[in-house]
């Protein structure tokens, strides 16, 4: 999971990349199990049915218009932790949590940092891709590309 803990790095502007010892993000030192988490909302073969099913259950909540500004080509809206709850589900926060070895109070604001840019960066046309981000390996390669057209 280097790749997307590369690229979680630079959309928190070089935070994923500290070490422990800086105290990172809510301490945590590795980022490899949230990067994962996050992978798994995002691909197609992921929980939540992918980017498109991720859309479906922020407008369900109320929140399209939050995502929406994630995806579009505008300013990002901000999102709570308990929209986030609102949108994902307790369950599905849960779980997160619980692989990572933290709370949900501890992870709500992280993901309310992390996700939004990470859609961001991975919707450069302002749409959600019809065959949405693939499934994990496929948006691995998705960030790999992401990634070399940042470092030029």
């Amino acid at each position: 999971m280097g790749l997307l803990d590369s690229v979680l790095g630079q959309v928190l502007g070089g935070a994923a990349q500290q070490q422990p010892q800086s105290g990172g993000l809510g301490g945590l030192g590795d980022l490899g199990g949230l990067a994962g988490a996050l992978g798994g909302l995002l691909a197609n073969n992921g929980g939540a049915g992918g980017l498109g099913g991720l859309v479906s259950k922020f407008e369900q909540a109320g929140l399209g218009d939050v995502i929406g500004s994630w995806v579009g080509k505008g300013e990002n809206l901000p999102v709570s932790g308990g929209q986030l709850q609102d949108a994902l589900g307790g369950d599905t926060i849960a779980s997160i949590a619980s692989k990572l070895g933290i709370n949900a109070q501890t992870l709500l604001p992280m993901l309310a940092t992390m996700l939004p840019a990470l859609i961001d960066q991975l919707t450069p046309h302002g749409k959600v891709p019809e065959q949405g981000l693939g499934n994990h390996e496929d948006l691995l390669g998705s960030l790999s590309g992401l990634l070399q057209g940042r470092q030029s």
